[in-house]
């Protein structure tokens, strides 16, 4: 067989990935948060507590996925994205963002690596595990079009409320309608020792599972794999959404759209090149697996693109201060074309390291490390930021990743 069959399966999982990027306020949210007065350090340290609490319930998470149901886990998590989304809706208060961020934390650790380790086990139940590149891009490539359409909607919502907050309370409506579609997932896709040991205890079941997570983390390739991965997705994640306030400074500056207000036209320059983003990006998931193609072997390609994407940063920050914020924007766009070029290829990688039936506890090991990162480096970016600026800011983040990557460079 020369390439995957698209079943009924496959556009589910297409569609899963397109409702859960239909977050409206995602390329809004440090505009929100700016906009009720939140210093950028501050901000940092709500991204910390999200990342905190999707560290504390990361690994339980996974184990409980495979070892309970994959579908549960899921559904788990779509109920907190819900509760998280009402809080934002309804609050100003900080602490209470807090508290959003933790729902939305716990809501992102019983999701990460669940959906990528059904997706893995369905290719080794249909025996299509040479195609994993191609397939889980391509089921990737629709969710970058659900940020893209996201985008686009996301604009006429902002321009006549001229409100942000709307936003969350529009984004419930696809998660609900995610939360149904994964209801209707084969009870195959639960996990291969949920489906032979279904009279097994939890509590048993999920020391079996610590015993073998124990096991793979002492073998050293795939803790470096771990950590390779883990630490340009933190660097990604924790960077990302800077391109927001750039948007919003180049929005103000262009002498356009006069007639309109100052969130009217951030909204639609914002809006705008998110969409145009994101179309990339889709393109960019979808032929990864072309990408591969070019390279001798995963691990190669793993750490030309976590170099080409950390001093793109770096370069983006000396741009930003001498002012070219046009060509600054474009290789900002830049690194989200990397991640998803570079993200579908760390799976497929990732999937031929760690033993299939701890591949959930795998992928969430690997988003553990990742959100313990963002942890650490968002409060840290944001506290560059207040004191030096935009630009030398993400200069010397990215020096610091350059310096980290001797550390965690993949070898043969």
């Amino acid at each position: 067989m020369d390439s995957f069959k698209r079943t009924f399966q496959y556009y589910k999982f297409c569609a899963y990935g397109f409702l859960k990027n239909l977050r409206f306020f995602d390329i809004f949210f440090l505009l929100f948060l700016r906009e009720v007065g939140i210093k950028f350090l501050y901000i940092g340290v709500l991204y910390s507590v999200r990342q905190i609490t999707i560290n504390l319930f990361e690994i339980p998470s996974g184990l409980v996925a495979d070892g309970w149901g994959r579908k549960r886990a899921l559904l788990l998590a779509f109920l907190n994205y819900l509760t998280s989304f009402l809080i934002f809706f309804f609050s100003t208060d900080y602490r209470l963002f807090m508290m959003a961020m933790i729902f939305f934390g716990i809501g992102e650790a019983f999701r990460s690596g669940t959906h990528k380790a059904m997706i893995l086990d369905y290719l080794k139940i249909k025996k299509w595990t040479e195609h994993s590149t191609r397939f889980y891009g391509s089921t990737r490539s629709w969710s970058q079009l659900g940020s893209a359409l996201s985008s686009l909607v996301a604009i006429p919502i902002v321009f006549f409320s001229a409100s942000y907050r709307i936003l969350f309370l529009a984004s419930a409506i696809p998660y609900v309608l995610d939360f149904l579609l994964i209801l209707s997932y084969p009870n195959e896709l639960n996990g291969s020792r949920w489906r032979e040991q279904t009279q097994i205890q939890l509590w048993d079941e999920l020391k079996t599972h610590f015993r073998s997570f124990i096991l793979s983390l002492k073998n050293k390739l795939i803790l470096k794999a771990y950590l390779n991965t883990a630490t340009y997705i933190a660097f990604f994640k924790g960077t990302k959404d800077y391109l927001q306030p750039l948007l919003k400074v180049t929005a103000l500056s262009l002498p356009i759209m006069l007639q309109f207000s100052g969130q009217q036209r951030t909204a639609i320059l914002v809006g705008s090149v998110f969409f145009i983003l994101y179309i990339f990006t889709s393109l960019a998931s979808r032929f990864s697996w072309r990408i591969e193609q070019y390279f001798t072997t995963l691990f190669q390609a793993l750490n030309k693109m976590y170099l080409i994407g950390v001093m793109s940063i770096a370069l983006t920050g000396i741009l930003i201060i001498a002012r070219k914020q046009v060509l600054a924007i474009l290789l900002f766009i830049f690194l989200y074309l990397i991640q998803n070029i570079r993200r579908p290829l760390a799976v497929s990688y990732l999937s031929k390291k760690i033993d299939n039936q701890i591949l959930a506890s795998g992928l969430s090991t690997e988003s553990q490390l990742e959100t313990l990162l963002v942890a650490i480096y968002a409060p840290f970016l944001g506290w560059l930021i207040d004191i030096s600026g935009l630009g030398a800011g993400l200069v010397i983040s990215s020096i610091t990743f350059l310096i980290i990557y001797p550390l965690i460079r993949l070898k043969n």
